[in-house]
């Protein structure tokens, strides 16, 4: 079995933009390791800061404090200064595929143009055979779509287009941005499984940012969990679903719609937020989360929790376990 090394690196990373309201402090000093070949789960709610930090991570933003480091290049600079090499293997799958293609282009096009960025066919012939050949690694025919447009095609088909021009370059890395929550539930599992295949086939990496923490059950070997720009708790698939820890991870947890008693049981015992959750602009002192935190102390209100390891691999941030 092939070693798992460290592919990339996130060190302090923050992310904060200026608005007439104030500084909104999206992502907020956040740190993680993914390995080759590893599926690496980023969930949170809506404004959790989670897509921002893929955002970061794929080169759209710059950060504002903190590191990224690829294959032990630092690449925390603007995309236009990172080496064209790193570019082609980070992609990057969006949420939207409506927004994300071309309308004007073709299937073909749409597919090949990363070829043409890059450098990576010689002629047109190639192009077409090394599109052909992404589309059919998303179960999409070549011979019916290559010539269509993006508004001939359902949503299902538009979010694997997507994907075959992420993994058209052959890249080692890829950032999935809530890939399947614009689609029917119908196509969602068809889109997932081609995601599965198509990582273990290629021995990618995956990012997979996502607000359902039941997917993450299946696809991903570590999941993390963001609220208002910080991870709060971090672990081992397996840790993280049969022993939670974060009040937080519990009230997610215990929120997930389950069929049977059987799922029912597993699930934490319920945990009732209070409140709204706070604006990036206005960010509680103390734990981001003690205001809608049923176990807030005295201590939460004033001083942010350390990012501690309970057990080996699973760390959290919280009083109830900082002060142990």
């Amino acid at each position: 079995m092939k070693e798992m090394v460290n592919l990339l690196w996130v060190e302090n990373l923050k992310k904060h933009f200026k608005t007439s309201y104030g500084i909104v402090k999206a992502v907020d000093g956040i740190d993680f390791t993914i390995k080759s070949g590893e599926i690496f789960g980023l969930v949170g709610e809506s404004g959790s800061g989670k897509s921002t930090a893929g955002h970061v991570i794929v080169g759209i933003y710059t950060p504002t404090v903190g590191r990224i480091l690829f294959k032990d290049q630092d690449i925390s600079v603007p995309a236009i200064k990172r080496p064209k090499r790193l570019k082609r293997e980070i992609q990057m799958v969006f949420q939207d595929p409506a927004s994300s293609l071309n309308p004007k282009k073709t299937i073909k096009d749409i597919v090949g143009l990363p070829l043409k960025v890059h450098g990576l066919v010689n002629s047109k012939e190639e192009l077409e055979e090394k599109a052909a050949k992404a589309l059919e690694m998303v179960e999409l025919p070549p011979e019916e779509l290559m010539y269509r447009h993006p508004a001939d095609l359902g949503g299902g088909e538009k979010q694997a287009v997507s994907i075959a021009r992420a993994i058209s370059t052959n890249p080692s890395f890829v950032i999935l941005d809530e890939p399947t929550s614009a689609l029917d539930v119908s196509i969602q599992a068809k889109i997932i499984k081609a995601l599965m295949k198509i990582q273990k086939d290629l021995n990618l990496s995956y990012l997979f940012i996502t607000h359902d923490l039941s997917l993450m059950r299946n696809v991903a070997s570590m999941v993390a969990i963001m609220y208002l720009g910080k991870i709060y708790e971090q672990a081992p698939t397996g840790m993280f679903f049969y022993n939670p820890l974060h009040p937080y991870t519990k009230m997610l947890l215990s929120s997930i719609p389950v069929l049977t008693d059987e799922e029912n049981k597993m699930k934490p015992k319920k945990v009732a937020p209070k409140g709204e959750i706070p604006s990036a602009v206005n960010i509680p002192p103390g734990c981001r989360f003690h205001t809608r935190c049923p176990f807030t102390m005295d201590i939460c209100k004033v001083k942010e929790p350390n990012f501690v390891m309970v057990e080996p691999g699973h760390h959290v941030a919280c009083h109830l376990y900082n002060q142990k």
